[in-house]
């Protein structure tokens, strides 16, 4: 039996709040750094379910816009698509690919299941430096997380036995919870400090130590 691990990609293997948060200082100033990143992050998830067959680029552009328009700001000119224009710079997590080379390793599949696009998910797997199976995106399936549409996908690309299959995410929103309704196995990755869940299978506070969770969860056929 083939063992898979998908993975969200920003907020679990790539610092998405840093990423926004330096590109809303930027723009903005560091003044109400927290509070925009906080608007951001709840404005972006509105925008992707009222806008499905959205690409991500137009998703950051429009909550972008509406973010500026919502706290009283001027956006600079020309600068709607600037943290598009960022993303491929933003930060890997330490822990991330140590991680996922013990667990290549070890025999798992990697893939990515992520609500973004193609030439952006490809810029932040040259940056994360190991290599997956497939990336499934956001921009190509028509279609954003929370909805189920993106393990569907995967399961139809490649036929995984969904008793050698682990979800693994930091959001549970986006993630977790659909995982749960699908009846996925999950691995939190609870880098926010959030308070205990029920729902995943195992919950760490990052990649460390990953390849041993997903080893317990599905061990290796002898």
């Amino acid at each position: 039996m083939e063992r898979w691990a998908t993975f969200d990609c920003y907020g679990t293997l790539v610092d998405w709040s840093a990423g926004i948060r330096s590109g809303i200082e930027a723009l903005f100033g560091a003044e109400h750094e927290d509070e925009l990143l906080e608007s951001y992050h709840e404005l972006e998830a509105e925008v992707q379910a009222a806008n499905p067959g959205s690409s991500y680029r137009e998703v950051l552009t429009v909550t972008l816009e509406q973010l500026a328009e919502e706290a009283g700001l001027a956006l600079p000119e020309g600068e709607g698509s600037a943290l598009a224009r960022e993303l491929p710079d933003w930060p890997v997590f330490d822990d991330v690919r140590p991680a996922l080379e013990i667990a290549r390793e070890r025999g798992w599949r990697l893939a990515i299941l992520s609500n973004t696009d193609r030439d952006l998910i490809e810029a932040s797997i040259a940056s994360i430096g190991v290599p997956f199976e497939l990336a499934i995106v956001a921009g190509e399936i028509g279609s954003y997380k929370p909805s189920h549409r993106h393990w569907e996908v995967f399961r139809e690309q490649v036929g995984a036995d969904p008793v050698g299959h682990v979800h693994v995410a930091q959001s549970l929103y986006h993630d977790i919870a659909p995982a749960d309704e699908l009846g996925i196995t999950s691995i939190w990755i609870n880098r926010l400090g959030e308070p205990a869940d029920p729902r995943p299978a195992v919950t760490l506070p990052g990649l460390t130590g990953l390849a041993d969770e997903l080893d317990r969860l599905v061990p290796p056929e002898s």
